[in-house]
């Protein structure tokens, strides 16, 4: 990785960064200043929001965000023209960025070697969202071996003709399967129609491996759960009223909205952890949003933080 080292923890900051209404830029003093524009462009035409209020959002969550993102390359999805716009992915950092962006280089099969932009700090956060970047995609491996994931998952989705109350009951399965085996698991919604389930890894095994673990449990709970539970990938052949549990997102390359992304969704939904009490007694996507994210965790705390701890992460050679 390339780069300044790791700006001090955001968690340091004593004050609310403000990012001034009524302007179309300015320029923000963080670890570094940075020049933000089109701050009055409207993102979310039917509730008024705009580009501004995205910024302040991630200025605001980032004491929690920031450390899920550190060392982690960035595969940006950009909406220059706001959340119902076109969008268009980006994953070689632009040449013109300033010196103080970090990269992680990734060799590709295509034996293209891409410079990713790498978030460490706040005034890269800002930057990176003010690319039009709504939600934010950061790789399964940190940037010192893109190989070994510390973390699997699964992305829980509803196929036709199922409902979200089936996505949290297979949620559910899963979590409990992985219970069977000794394993925690971390639920958050995805802030658009699912679940995602996280389960924090000991480095070791490779990305091919984790991602055959994850298919057979997937393939397992198909067959005990066809009522409910599918894991075929092809959508042709995919089942209706199902809930498809996602293996295929721990493949190569492949990323997930991270936790706390804001979804390019009506009210804005935001990719929320919750604990498997919340999701027993009911939730919906929508109670999750960028207007009500940050003070739900500054209440509640990061839920996601055993994601970033060393204790307690699974030794899955074992079950390989």
């Amino acid at each position: 990785m390339s780069g300044p080292p790791p700006a001090p923890s955001a968690r340091k900051r004593a004050f609310r960064i403000e990012i001034p209404r009524g302007k179309s830029s300015a320029v923000i003093q963080a670890e570094t200043p940075v020049a933000l524009t089109n701050l009055q462009k409207i993102f979310w035409p039917k509730e008024g929001i705009t580009k501004r209020d995205l910024l302040q959002y991630y200025a605001d969550i980032s004491p929690f965000l920031l450390p899920h993102l550190l060392n982690r390359a960035m595969v940006m999805k950009r909406y220059p023209d706001g959340a119902f716009g076109k969008c268009f992915f980006q994953k070689r950092a632009p040449t013109a960025r300033p010196a103080w962006i970090a990269t992680c280089a990734i060799q590709h099969p295509s034996a293209n070697l891409v410079d990713f932009p790498v978030i460490q700090s706040l005034a890269a956060l800002l930057w990176v969202v003010n690319l039009g970047c709504i939600d934010l995609n950061p790789w399964y491996a940190r940037c010192d071996d893109v190989d070994l994931p510390d973390y699997l998952h699964f992305d829980l989705d509803p196929t036709p003709g199922a409902d979200f109350e089936q996505v949290v009951e297979a949620a559910q399965i899963v979590c409990g399967a992985l219970a069977v085996l000794r394993i925690p698991s971390y639920p958050k919604t995805s802030g658009s129609r699912g679940i995602h389930v996280y389960v924090p890894l000991q480095r070791g095994p490779t990305q091919k491996q984790v991602w055959t673990f994850a298919k057979n449990l997937a393939k397992e709970l198909e067959l005990s759960y066809p009522r409910i539970i599918t894991a075929e990938y092809r959508v042709a052949k995919r089942p209706a009223s199902r809930v498809l549990v996602d293996y295929n997102q721990n493949a190569w390359g492949r990323t997930l909205a991270s936790v706390y992304s804001v979804r390019p969704k009506a009210r804005a939904p935001v990719s929320a952890p919750v604990t498997w009490d919340e999701l027993a007694r009911g939730i919906q996507i929508e109670d999750f949003r960028l207007d009500n994210m940050a003070a739900r965790v500054r209440q509640v705390g990061d839920l996601f933080r055993p994601l970033l701890l060393q204790k307690h992460r699974v030794k899955l050679e074992r079950f390989l």
